[in-house]
């Protein structure tokens, strides 16, 4: 264990869950009841969605109960947390953390809401991308992290 990359690994965690929940809780109170959404730019909308499947909607029309992706999701961050305790990079920490951080946002939805609240909308045209919040945000960069940590931090071969 190392206590620095796992300080540093909860704060991320810790940090990535208090923004997403705060913006969520904005959003929401303000843009619940905008029906369509609000333009921001010729490709970017907020919009409100609420996601009772799981990821970009799959399951959405007959989606295990809240409680159940909930525990599922938790469970992830357990074991994600397990992980973390273990590592000594900081690099791996920080993705870990925003892994988790994410997790635990989508978490707090699913039993605040009973859905994920999802409102970054990017389109082409008519063409949209499905909506997303911070905790997806978080989710996705903690994984690009991991990934450029895995390709800078090969193993030596064996001579």
């Amino acid at each position: 264990m190392n206590p620095p990359a796992l300080r540093l690994g909860l704060g991320i965690a810790a940090a990535a869950l208090a923004l997403d929940q705060i913006v969520k809780t904005m959003v929401v109170a303000y843009f619940g009841g905008v029906p369509g959404g609000i333009e921001i730019t010729s490709f970017f909308n907020f919009v409100m969605v609420w996601n009772r499947g799981v990821s970009f909607g799959i399951l959405g029309r007959v989606a295990p109960p809240p409680w159940l992706l909930a525990a599922v999701a938790g469970g992830v961050a357990i074991g994600l947390a397990i992980w973390l305790a273990r590592v000594a990079e900081r690099r791996l920490a920080v993705g870990i953390g925003l892994l988790i951080g994410g997790a635990l946002g989508n978490v707090a939805d699913r039993l605040r809401f009973g859905a994920v609240a999802d409102f970054l909308d990017f389109h082409w045209g008519a063409r949209h991308w499905p909506a997303f919040n911070l905790a997806d945000v978080a989710i996705t960069l903690g994984v690009a992290v991991l990934i450029i940590d895995s390709l800078l931090n090969r193993p030596e071969k064996p001579n």
